[in-house]
């Protein structure tokens, strides 16, 4: 599920996202991690939040900026202030 209107451009959006998924804030159900990639077709970036058989839940567009510099944020969770 992605929405071409949608798009993280901020790291600080990044983690506000993460925390979302994290907290249950999203709705979603069977969320077994997250996960920075690119779209086969046209090698776009986005965030993906992925179930337990690795299969998209949900989906962000993010800046390219976002996606080489966001990348621990998705691995360890947001940053602690």
């Amino acid at each position: 599920m992605m929405n071409d209107n949608e798009v993280i451009n901020t790291l600080e959006e990044l983690e506000a996202f993460v925390l979302a998924v994290e907290s249950g804030g999203m709705g979603l159900n069977n969320v077994a991690g997250l996960a920075l990639a690119t779209n086969n077709s046209n090698g776009r970036p986005f965030v993906a939040v992925l179930d337990d058989n690795q299969q998209l839940l949900l989906g962000r567009w993010v800046s390219s900026d976002v996606f080489e510099n966001g990348k621990d944020i998705v691995r360890y969770g947001p940053r602690k202030h």
